[in-house]
């Protein structure tokens, strides 16, 4: 089962009175758009973007400097949002079985939170569609204005995006309401007229859609909150080098006669790493999180507890925006694996290779390293807020 997303960005942003599309929109540094595709990393195997025709230059441009892994493709708005999902749809290369989000692209703070119990929705029910308790009393009214009722509010939701569903389901769905010449606002409304369920999961207020020009400060200062932009953590391990050991490294198999001595894989340059990205969020160490102590964790894959280890980060409202890591051993020579590391660390992390940073060094034979007694990692990162 796959997980795609169609980002709907077709529109124009005429409210927000800024003479520019409001994806492009910047919101400390970053566009709207940029945002919002990368809310993504490491949930989904591929995106396609809507977008107008006369903004796919800089649609294309601002995917391609996302830093994200996932492939992504475009396909060109309709004269509604419903015709330019349909286009989307079509653009997918989705099974029928695979999980679809179509997300409003103009929602670039949703939580990591949100997103995954959406997901989990789609796994366990076909569907998921995030919602916030209707809160303010509401007023049904007549064309002019005048109050003709007070509608109860108990059992109403607000909904949000990203709203997901099998795919086969949707596109059916969508295939009926054009059919029946049904136009609805949101995915939601086109499976209910399919006879569909559609199933609620916990949505928040951060959630918010970029719609007005204030919403562009309210935004900010969400970002803002009680927690910084960046965060930074450095991280260091070290293992002893042993017989009938594979030496793994970065996670990558380098053919050698010693390998690391250590409960799992002994794979110091990860556990660096690791130790990095959860000490700039004061999480702890890997000892705290994975001990020793553990079964669970005998000869355990480094590169699984580094996939767990980032799953908390983006759970805190953080993404990796670049790690450095260097490796210190006299021998074997690391330079030839380094690319394979860089490609196998961002594959665990779904990131750019260009935001892996993968050094070796030796000691000039000075020290434990110098005398191949073990072998050490030091590891730098930066961490960015997503939410």
């Amino acid at each position: 089962m796959s997980i795609y997303v169609i980002m709907a960005a077709g529109g124009s942003g005429t409210r927000m009175q800024t003479g520019v599309n409001k994806i492009f929109c910047d919101i400390q540094g970053q566009s709207v758009l940029q945002r919002s595709i990368r809310l993504f990393s490491g949930l989904i195997d591929g995106m396609t973007i809507v977008c107008r025709q006369s903004d796919y230059d800089r649609v294309r441009s601002t995917a391609e400097h996302s830093g994200v892994s996932f492939p992504v493709s475009f396909a060109f708005g309709g004269r509604t949002r419903q015709e330019s999902v349909m286009n989307g749809l079509h653009a997918l290369p989705a099974k029928p079985e695979d999980i679809v989000l179509v997300h409003d692209a103009a929602r670039c703070l949703t939580p990591y939170n949100v997103i995954n119990g959406v997901i989990s929705s789609c796994r366990k029910n076909g569907s998921g569609v995030p919602a916030v308790p209707a809160v303010n009393t509401m007023k049904y009214c007549s064309s002019d204005r005048s109050v003709l009722s007070t509608v109860d509010r108990s059992g109403m939701y607000e909904i949000q995006t990203p709203q997901g569903f099998l795919f086969g389901s949707l596109l059916q769905a969508y295939i009926k309401a054009e059919k029946d010449s049904f136009t609805a606002t949101d995915d939601a409304s086109v499976m209910e007229h399919a006879g569909e369920d559609v199933h609620i999961t916990e949505g928040t207020k951060m959630n918010l859609k970029i719609t007005e020009k204030e919403d562009l400060t309210i935004a900010s200062s969400l970002l803002n909150g009680s927690q910084p932009m960046f965060r930074i953590g450095t991280g260091y391990d070290v293992h002893r080098l042993a017989e009938n050991r594979k030496l793994i490294l970065c996670g990558v198999e380098i053919p050698y006669s010693l390998g690391l001595l250590g409960h799992s894989d002994a794979d110091a340059g990860i556990h660096a790493l690791m130790d990095a990205m959860l000490g700039a969020l004061s999480l702890g160490d890997i000892g705290k999180h994975f001990p020793d102590s553990s079964e669970k964790y005998r000869n355990i894959s480094s590169l699984i507890l580094l996939k767990e280890t980032y799953r908390m980060i983006r759970e805190e409202g953080y993404c990796l925006e670049n790690a450095d890591v260097t490796i210190v051993a006299q021998k074997p020579k690391i330079s030839p694996y380094i690319q394979k590391m860089k490609e196998t660390v961002s594959g665990a992390l779904e990131c750019s290779p260009g935001q892996i940073s993968i050094k070796a060094t030796t000691t000039e034979e000075l020290g434990f390293e110098g005398r191949k007694e073990g072998i050490s990692a030091q590891a730098v990162c930066l961490l960015r807020k997503t939410t």
